[in-house]
């Protein structure tokens, strides 16, 4: 019995080319009128620890260029919670301004309502922060979404391929292991909360790398076909 369900946005709920083609572009363009507008604030000072944390052999820029450093972090594609700070808080203007409109997939709005009529709760995880999962939850062309989600975790709550992570998520949402469906695009996330108990659900999406899937892989390409 599946009492809740734990989404991945990128490439489950949303196009991969909304976040390489469209978010990602816009915060490389702003983010430096960001660093200058506002030198100070919780993003800032948790990419300086990060930044000083960065061992030596992996070269990152000097400390007293945070710019470059961030520029660093997006041409590796990492999973930096301070630079996940920083893209929200500059996808929170444009966002605000209508720049920015958050996309899913047609299939996910009607998905939502379903479940949440049937009494399971709906839950997002994602590497992006939690305001950026809410400002594109909250902007779609389908209209306001996060009435539909119970809760939104990013990597404050830990590693996405680690099943420590899905524990302390079934703990936040009172719901035992067994009874949560994990849907995600990445193999490595469904391994890691397989290894938490949880029931997984690979998903395939237009656009999505492709992969070499096994026999014994569960596999959905619409929320159709989660009851």
């Amino acid at each position: 019995m599946t009492r809740a369900i734990l989404l991945d946005i990128e490439g489950t709920t949303t196009p991969i080319a909304f976040v390489y083609d469209v978010l990602f572009p816009y915060a490389r363009a702003r983010f430096r009128d960001y660093l200058r507008d506002h030198p100070e604030g919780d993003a800032i000072a948790l990419l300086r620890r990060e930044r000083d944390e960065e061992p030596a052999a992996s070269q990152p820029p000097p400390p007293a260029d945070l710019a470059a450093y961030v520029e660093w972090l997006m041409d590796r594609d990492r999973k930096s919670p301070g630079l996940k700070a920083l893209q929200g808080l500059v996808w929170e203007r444009g966002y605000r301004e209508g720049l920015l409109k958050g996309e899913v997939f047609p299939d996910v709005p009607p998905a939502l309502e379903r479940w949440r009529k049937a009494g399971i709760r709906t839950a997002i995880y994602s590497s992006g922060s939690v305001l950026a999962q809410r400002l594109l939850f909250s902007t779609t062309s389908f209209g306001d979404l996060t009435p539909h989600v119970v809760e939104f975790f990013d990597t404050s709550t830990g590693v996405k391929t680690t099943p420590e992570s899905y524990r302390r998520i079934a703990a936040a949402l009172a719901c035992p292991a067994e009874e949560l469906l994990f849907v995600s695009d990445v193999t490595a996330e469904l391994d890691a909360a397989a290894a938490a108990g949880f029931d997984v659900r690979l998903c395939i999406r237009p656009g999505n790398r492709p992969l070499d899937i096994q026999p014994d892989v569960q596999a959905v390409h619409s929320f159709d076909e989660i009851p």
